[in-house]
């Protein structure tokens, strides 16, 4: 599967992750590089606001 290999955010390791290594309850992404893992709590945040600010 290509998810296999993408990189996520690990909720529990605190930490961007190359594959499927720990619970998908633990995990957010995928995301296509490292660097955009690494800001996966950023993004969430951004993406929150934004569909608050619709909501308003």
């Amino acid at each position: 599967m290509a998810d296999d290999n993408a990189w996520f955010y690990c909720l529990k390791h605190h930490k961007a992750e190359q594959g499927k290594a720990c619970w998908y309850g633990d995990r957010m992404g995928p995301y296509p590089d490292q660097a955009t893992a690494e800001k996966a709590l950023e993004i969430a945040k951004a993406r929150n606001k934004a569909a608050d600010d619709e909501d308003d």
